[in-house]
This record gives C-alpha cells, structure tokens and sequence, in this order.
C-alpha cells in the first residue's frame, strides 16, 4: 500500500475547490481525456491553433524558455544534444492553495521536424513516462494532438486526482497555445 501523506491529500482535496483548477479562458476547445489503466495513466489531447506546424514546432520544442510561458514548469533545460534526440531537465510543480509538489524529471526527446516530437522518461521522479506529440497542418491551423502514458513515483486518488490532471493538462495546452499566438504577432519576439 503506498504512503499517503497528509500534505499530498489536503492538496488534493484543495484543488478540488480551489480557483485554479478552472479552465483558464479560452481553453474550452481543447479536448483532455484521462483514463487510468491500473497504476498507469493515459493522457490524450486534441486542439487546433491560428498557426503554421512550424510557428507552434517553435514553441513546443523550446525547452530552455518553457518555464517562462508554461506555469507547471518551474525549470526547464536541455542538459544533452544529439543529431536528432535531446535530453531535457524539468521541474514541475502542482499547486494546490499553500501546498506545491514538485517532480523532477530527465527526458529524452526525439524529433520527426514539424511532424512529431516523442518524449521518454530517462530518470526522476516518475516511474515511467512516455509522450508523442503530433503536429498537422489544417487550412489556415494546426491541430496538435498529444498522447500519453505515465506512471507517477506518488499516489494519486482516482476521482479527485484525474480530474485535477485533466484541468491542469487543458490548462498547459492552454499556455502552449497562447504562446504560439503571442509569437504570431510581429510587434513581440519570435523566440528563439
């Protein structure tokens, strides 16, 4: 049975009623599933942007800025560059009220250009984690779909756990697109 503590159940219970488990604006478009499968969770997300498959490529693999526009990432760094594989450190925080868990993780991060970005655990926190975001050119958008399997290093409440995932995800992808669009305008940087 794992160890459950106190601090990680009253945030938990918190994000249920606090403010920051609501979708941030515009995010009601963006379609988050959870679904738990034993230990394991599986993640997918669908949304379209106002941009080219290279404009949000920009912003999704820019990992050495990603704590400034994703409020989850607390560090964000490539540690590790090959011909088409990264390796990447972050730090994640969940914050519920007064409370904060923070994961700390090292990824390996490989690129299909404009099409796909997979993503793999290599060390931390979690005990297993693998991601694929894809990329397609729709008209005048993008849609960026994104799925996943984790198994988290800590316990996580079936109800009130998925819900509080689901919120933060849409949340996050939330962040990626408006970054993407504040990108787009030709006044603001277009990043690196």
């Amino acid at each position: 049975m794992p160890t459950v503590t106190y601090p990680l159940v009253l945030a938990i219970a918190l994000a249920m009623i606090a403010p920051a488990r609501a979708d941030p604006p515009d995010s009601g478009d963006i379609a988050v599933a959870i679904q738990r499968d034993g230990e394991a969770i599986e993640v997918d997300v669908d949304m379209v942007v106002q941009a080219t498959p290279q404009e949000a490529w920009n912003v999704l693999t820019d990992y050495d800025h990603m704590g400034e526009f994703v409020t989850n990432v607390a560090k964000s760094r490539i540690i590790h560059r090959g011909d088409d594989k990264i390796e990447v450190a972050q730090t994640s925080r969940l914050a519920f009220g007064p409370f904060e868990l923070t994961f700390d993780n090292v990824r390996e991060i490989e690129f299909v250009p404009l099409l796909e970005i997979r993503s793999k655990l290599v060390r931390g926190d979690m005990k297993a984690s693998a991601f694929t975001t894809r990329l397609a050119a729709e008209g005048n958008t993008t849609r960026i779909t994104n799925h996943g399997r984790f198994i988290a290093g800590h316990w996580i409440p079936p109800l009130i756990g998925t819900a509080v995932l689901e919120a933060q995800t849409r949340k996050q992808f939330a962040e990626f697109r408006a970054e993407i669009l504040r990108r787009k305008d030709p006044g603001e940087q277009s990043g690196p």
